[in-house]
C-alpha cells in the first residue's frame, strides 16, 4: 500500500506539472482576450502548482522508509536528491521568482529564470517517477524493502 501511494504521489506531481505547464498555461495565453488576463490566471495556477508539488514531495519523504526502520526504501535512496531538489525549486520559483514577475521587474529575465526552474522541477519529478518504477516502489516482494526492516519477510 505504501509503495502504491508513493508512486501515486510521484505520478500526481509529474502529471500536474506537465498539465499546468505544457497544456493549461499555453491555452490561457491562446484563448484569453489579453496577455495580462492570461498572466494573472497563470500566476494563480503556478501558485497552486507549487503547493501540489510541496505536498507530493512531503508525502514522498514521509513514505520513504518503512515504519520503524532507519534505512530508506531503495527507490527513496535513489530519488532523495530529486525529491528535495524539486521541492526547493518549487519554493524558489514561488517566493523568489514569481514576486518579481508580478512586480514586472525585468520580465524577460524573470520569465526565463522561472521557466528554467519549472523545467528543472519537471525533470526532478520525472526522475523520481522513473526511479520508483525501476527500483520497484510498487512491487510487494522483499526486494523492494531495505534489509532488516520490520516489513522484510526474510526477517531482521
Amino acid at each position: 500500500m505504501t509503495g502504491r501511494l508513493s508512486f501515486l504521489a510521484a505520478a500526481l506531481w509529474w502529471g500536474s506539472l506537465t498539465t499546468v505547464g505544457l497544456l493549461v498555461v499555453p491555452l490561457l495565453f491562446a484563448h484569453l482576450p489579453t496577455p495580462a488576463m492570461a498572466g494573472t490566471m497563470a500566476a494563480k495556477l503556478f501558485a497552486a502548482q507549487t503547493w501540489v508539488s510541496v505536498c507530493c514531495a512531503l508525502l514522498l519523504l514521509l513514505l520513504s522508509r518503512p515504519k520503524g526502520a532507519v534505512a530508506l526504501y531503495p527507490w527513496a535512496q535513489a530519488a532523495m536528491l530529486f525529491i528535495v531538489g524539486g521541492m526547493l525549486l518549487a519554493l524558489v520559483s514561488q517566493y523568489g521568482v514569481a514576486p518579481r514577475i508580478v512586480a514586472r521587474q525585468d520580465l524577460r529575465l524573470w520569465h526565463t529564470v522561472g521557466s528554467v526552474l519549472y523545467g528543472l522541477q519537471w525533470v526532478c519529478a520525472l526522475e523520481v517517477l522513473l526511479k520508483m518504477r525501476l527500483l520497484g516502489a510498487i512491487s510487494h516482494d522483499s526486494a523492494a524493502l531495505p534489509s532488516g526492516s520490520p516489513d522484510d519477510p526474510a526477517g531482521a
